[in-house]
């Protein structure tokens, strides 16, 4: 009889096959975020990137980056809310270390690689992939959500509009409504499937993930992760209109949010590793428009961007060795148990 405690040699023979399917999916990993980086770095030109930041002050810098970690932090408290939601048992430590080391794939070409965060959950929880993508549809739904409505109300509020963003906002809205009903989105995957009449098995699962969506739309999770990442995405706008004034130029407060808003909805909707080129070419677009001078929207830009988005992969790129490392020893502890 074999001890609990001895692994059976059915278990010894799949350990090699995990080792080498997790190392192709790191590989994986790593070349799309290499792609990622590449693009990035050819789109805002990182020389002249690097003489636009010089100009500011240090303490300057320092507060646009400390209203990107405010961001950061809000949505990752909204990562927990959903989690615990879900029925994950996991700490908010272990959560933050999830969403933060998650930004190292930020500029994976439609940000497919941030699904690494799936995998340590699965590491260090035993859960399926198929049990925790609610938990990414949703994050990014919220997403969405908090930034149409952030932009409608700047709008609103706004001395003149900016062009072109109802429609950015309506687009947006509507995305996070059909991420956000689980009937809807199951009959989506069902119609998909009998038009396709293949990948039973993959469908069947998705439209599965889909129903279990219903846990997170209740009022009681919705109003508060709307307001966290309403929050979160509100400082990186007020950081914009900060920027902005340092420069010399006071577009109003509503105005900087709105521009910063909708250019990130842009440039996300678009699918580029990190919004690039859209979010930018937007951004600069809508300053010109504002009677901006390029001498200012272009360097603000390319600052903004800079402690907005390479910010988050700078962060994400020291969190992910340790995320990487202590969701192994969680999984081969949870092996052995």
């Amino acid at each position: 009889m074999m001890s609990a405690d001895l692994p059976s040699p059915k278990d010894t023979l799949r350990r090699p096959e995990r080792r080498l399917r997790d190392r192709l999916i790191m590989a994986g990993l790593v070349v799309l975020f290499a792609a990622g980086l590449i693009g990035l770095a050819a789109a805002t030109g990182w020389e002249e990137t690097r003489a636009q930041i010089a100009r500011l002050a240090l303490w300057q810098g320092a507060v646009l980056l400390a209203l990107s970690l405010v961001n950061y932090g809000f949505r990752g408290l909204r990562w927990h809310l959903f989690a615990r939601r879900l029925g994950l048992v996991t700490t908010l430590a272990q959560d933050m270390r999830h969403f933060l080391g998650g930004f190292a794939m930020v500029v994976t070409p439609g940000r497919v690689g941030e699904l690494v965060r799936m995998r340590w959950l699965k590491r260090e929880t035993g859960w399926s992939f198929e049990r925790t993508a609610p938990l990414a549809l949703m994050d990014r739904a919220s997403d969405l959500a908090a930034m149409a409505l952030i932009l409608g109300l700047s709008i609103s509020l706004a001395a003149t509009g900016v062009a072109g963003a109802v429609p950015v906002t309506i687009l947006a809205l509507t995305a996070a409504f059909v991420a956000t009903r689980p009937r809807l989105l199951a009959g989506i995957v069902g119609l998909a499937y009998r038009l396709t009449g293949r990948l039973p098995r993959l469908f069947g699962k998705t439209r599965r993930a889909a129903r279990s969506l219903a846990r997170f739309t209740g009022p009681s999770t919705m109003i508060p992760a709307l307001a966290l990442g309403m929050l979160g995405w509100a400082a990186e706008g007020y950081a914009f209109h900060l920027l902005l004034g340092w420069m010399g130029t006071d577009i109003g407060l509503m105005k900087a949010v709105a521009i910063f808003v909708f250019a990130t909805l842009a440039g996300g909707l678009t699918g580029a590793p990190g919004g690039v080129g859209g979010a930018e070419a937007a951004m600069i677009a809508l300053l010109a428009l504002d009677g901006v001078a390029m001498e200012v929207s272009v360097p603000a830009t390319a600052i903004i961007r800079v402690t907005t988005l390479w910010f988050a992969l700078i962060l994400g790129m020291v969190i992910f060795p340790f995320a990487e490392r202590i969701s192994l020893r969680e999984s081969h502890a949870l092996e052995n148990d």
